[in-house]
C-alpha cells in the first residue's frame, strides 16, 4: 500500500513538473512574443511615416498587423501547453473564406484604397479622369474615392475598379501642352495665318517661351484648311489660354481677311 502511494505521488510529482514546465514556457512564449510584436509595430510605424502613409490608414494597417501577430503567438503559447490546434485553425480558416466571399466587393474596394493611399497615384485636388468620371479628388477614402465636377457634381468611385483600372492625371505636371485645330478657307494666304496666330501667341504672357510653340499644316479638310498650334502653359492657365485664343482668333481673323471656313454644298442647276 505504502509502495502504491508512493508511486502515486511520484507520478503526480513528474505530471506536474511537465505541467508546470508547459505553463512556463506558455508564459514566455506570451511575454517574449507580445514584446516582440511591439517592437516590430514601432518599426512599421517608422516606416509607415518615411513612406508618408495616410494618417487615416495608418492606424488602421498598424491595428491589423498587431492583431494578426498577437493570434499568431497565442496560437503557438497554446501548442506549447499541448492543445491540439488543428481543428481550431481549419474552423477559423473556414470562417475567414466565408467572410472574405461574402465582402467580396468590399475588401476589394479596401484593397484598392490602401493600394491608393500608400502609392499615392493622385491626392486630394489633383483633377483626374478615371472609370469614365473626369473631376476634382475631394476626398479619398478607405473604400471610396469622391470626386467633383466642374459643374459641382458629386461623384464617389469605388476604388477597387480605381486601383486597378486606367487613370488619367491631369495634376501631376506642373505644365501643360495646349492644342488647337485652326481652319481658314481655301484660297486664304497660309503664311499669313501662321503669322497672325504667331503674334496671337506672341501677345499671350501666359504662353511658355520654353518649350517653344508650334504651328504646322494639319490637314487639307473637305472644306477648310487645317492648321494644328501647340503652346505649353502652367497648368493652372491651360483653360483660361485655351477658351481666350479660341475667343481672340473668331474676332480678328475676319479684321486680318482671313476666313474662318464651314462645311458648304454649291449646288448647280443645269436646264434641260
Amino acid at each position: 500500500m505504502d509502495l502504491n502511494l508512493s508511486n502515486l505521488s511520484d507520478t503526480i510529482y513528474e505530471m506536474g513538473i511537465q505541467f508546470g514546465t508547459k505553463i512556463v514556457a506558455c508564459a514566455a512564449v506570451l511575454v517574449i512574443g507580445f514584446w516582440l510584436v511591439g517592437s516590430m509595430m514601432k518599426v512599421i510605424k517608422k516606416g509607415f511615416d518615411k513612406r508618408g502613409i495616410d494618417e487615416s490608414l495608418n492606424p488602421f494597417l498598424l491595428g491589423i498587423i498587431s492583431s494578426l501577430l498577437k493570434v499568431l503567438i497565442v496560437i503557438s503559447a497554446l501548442g506549447v501547453l499541448g492543445i491540439e490546434m488543428t481543428s481550431f485553425i481549419a474552423i477559423l480558416g473556414a470562417a475567414g473564406l466565408a467572410v472574405g466571399m461574402a465582402l467580396s466587393g468590399t475588401l476589394s474596394n479596401f484593397a484598392g484604397g490602401v493600394m491608393i493611399l500608400i502609392f499615392h497615384p493622385f491626392k486630394v485636388g489633383d483633377y483626374i479622369e478615371a472609370q469614365g468620371y473626369s473631376g476634382s479628388v475631394k476626398e479619398i477614402g478607405v473604400f471610396n474615392t469622391i470626386m467633383n465636377t466642374p459643374d459641382n457634381k458629386t461623384i464617389v468611385v469605388p476604388n477597387g475598379g480605381l486601383s486597378s483600372g486606367s487613370m488619367v492625371n491631369y495634376s501631376t505636371e506642373p505644365t501643360r501642352r495646349v492644342d488647337w485645330i485652326v481652319g481658314i478657307g481655301y484660297g486664304d494666304d497660309y503664311d499669313k495665318a501662321k503669322a497672325v496666330l504667331d503674334k496671337f501667341i506672341a501677345e499671350d504672357a501666359r504662353i511658355l517661351k520654353d518649350p517653344t510653340h508650334f504651328i504646322a499644316l494639319h490637314t487639307l479638310a473637305e472644306s477648310s484648311v487645317n492648321i494644328t498650334v501647340r503652346a505649353w502653359v502652367n497648368a493652372p492657365d491651360y483653360w483660361g489660354v485655351y477658351f481666350q485664343m479660341n475667343e481672340k482668333i473668331y474676332k480678328n481673323f475676319g479684321i486680318e481677311g482671313l476666313n474662318i471656313p464651314f462645311p458648304q454644298i454649291d449646288v448647280h442647276v443645269h436646264n434641260s
